[in-house]
């Protein structure tokens, strides 16, 4: 990696509180610019605009989605605006680069039926594996809070009497989750459990704990987890994770007419126009509601009509 990409990414975790996740992912996508450019005697520092948009090219023509595409413009926009703020360009070649068209995706999420199918299998795991799916299970479906925020629980978060936990999220800010009487029992029931999956003598901060580098469950061990409770769910594996059950549990609340102000509050969306994708809930419900009850939908209706 390149001095300039490393003083970069210490500028933005440094004046802007950037996530460790998107430090990375704008890291490895400038490293990834950069090779390239190497490739044509070219490099970051000196590239200009058709070299920007030959890569963009590029980028495309390997398949990737729209929204890494993005992502790569995003790096390189905020990488080339560095530079010329720092001085180190007389000028922002990234400027005049378009943006890839994203187009309309809709979230993945489980049925209610599908979430409490998981719930279900829970059982069909051993003891301690059992007694932690289920407590992950339910602070999650009960909060909607990220896997980072999950895995990452300080062990207080189990202990406390209120029916909601303070957490930390995207750019380090402070919000607000619930929690449910199922979800607070899960937790009451994983902490002796806990206890006992610790070294004697050893203690963590952290409310699921590991042997690892982070003290903590991975996403990728909760990730992994996750797949083989599906299994036992008899639901497809590739439709479960963690952020696919984030999705159904604002997908469910939207469903069951919850404000949609307060589904942006509890999911940590910094824009309502990030949270109105979940309004696709509504619009199935609308069509479900005129499938059933217009005369139009009823094949009859023509018939009686005729006969009039």
């Amino acid at each position: 990696m390149s001095e300039l990409i490393r003083s970069f990414s210490e500028m933005i975790t440094a004046e802007r509180g950037a996530a460790a996740n998107t430090v990375a992912a704008y890291v490895r996508d400038l490293k990834d610019c950069e090779e390239y450019l190497e490739r044509r005697g070219s490099d970051l520092k000196n590239a200009q605009i058709e070299d920007l948009r030959d890569y963009l090219a590029f980028v495309a023509g390997r398949g990737l989605s729209p929204k890494t595409q993005a992502r790569r413009l995003s790096a390189l926009r905020e990488f080339y605006k560095y530079l010329f703020t720092e001085g180190i360009r007389d000028d922002n070649p990234s400027d005049a680069l378009d943006t890839p068209r994203l187009g309309h995706s809709l979230p993945k999420y489980l049925s209610e039926k599908e979430i409490n199918a998981l719930f279900g299998a829970v059982g069909g795991l051993r003891p301690v594996q059992r007694a932690r799916m289920r407590a992950l299970l339910e602070v999650l479906y009960a909060s909607g809070m990220r896997v980072s925020e999950l895995v990452g629980l300080p062990l207080t978060a189990a202990i406390t009497k209120e029916y909601y936990l303070i957490i930390r999220g995207k750019g380090d800010k402070d919000r607000m989750v619930p929690l449910t009487d199922a979800a607070k029992a899960a937790l009451t029931d994983w902490l002796p459990v806990r206890e006992k999956t610790l070294p004697k003598g050893r203690h963590s901060r952290w409310l699921f704990p590991s042997a690892g580098k982070s003290g903590h469950l991975t996403r990728a061990g909760f990730f992994h987890d996750l797949k083989i409770l599906a299994r036992l769910a008899d639901i497809p594996e590739e439709r479960v994770s963690p952020h696919v059950i984030r999705h159904s549990f604002a997908s469910h609340l939207i469903a069951r007419d919850a404000d949609l102000r307060t589904v942006q509050q509890m999911l940590g969306h910094a824009d309502i126009s990030t949270t109105q994708i979940y309004t696709h809930i509504l619009d199935d419900r609308l069509k479900s509601t005129v499938e059933k009850n217009h005369p139009l939908a009823d094949p009859d209706f023509f018939k009686d009509l005729i006969k009039k």
